[in-house]
């Protein structure tokens, strides 16, 4: 009896620890916000798109954010990271004066506060612009 009391009480404890494990794992969420981004420039013109970042759906500070800009053809063109400032509110330039007209992806990925990168989902916001001649 002792033995099936033993075996019973370890199912239990395997049983109620793994059940727990989301919880004691739980995931940083924060996305990146673009606020009335452009979609339209002209060669030569400065891409500037602005917006904060959102945790709990209050702006961040010193979120590490991720910025890609991807060609037309897959080469990348801008691959560069800099936290959200104070206030949660970010700005990103690309400079378009040696680029080709075209269609660029931007995306702006969140990369949680340094506090919570062990247990960070990453989320971004991509934006589709047009270079013009």
């Amino acid at each position: 009896m002792k033995i099936f009391h033993k075996h019973f009480v370890a199912v239990i404890l395997l049983v109620g620890t793994t059940s727990m494990t989301p919880f004691a794992h739980a995931t940083h969420i924060s996305q990146p916000i673009l606020v009335n981004p452009k979609t339209q420039y002209t060669l030569g013109e400065s891409v500037v798109l602005q917006g904060w970042v959102s945790y709990n759906d209050q702006a961040t500070a010193d979120v590490l954010l991720h910025f890609k800009v991807t060609r037309s053809d897959g080469s990348v063109a801008v691959d560069q990271s800099y936290p959200s400032d104070r206030e949660g509110k970010f700005e990103f330039t690309f400079d378009t004066r040696n680029e080709q007209a075209g269609t660029y992806q931007i995306t702006v990925t969140s990369h949680c506060l340094e506090i919570h990168r062990y247990a960070c989902t990453y989320k971004n916001q991509s934006l589709s612009i047009q270079l013009m001649q």
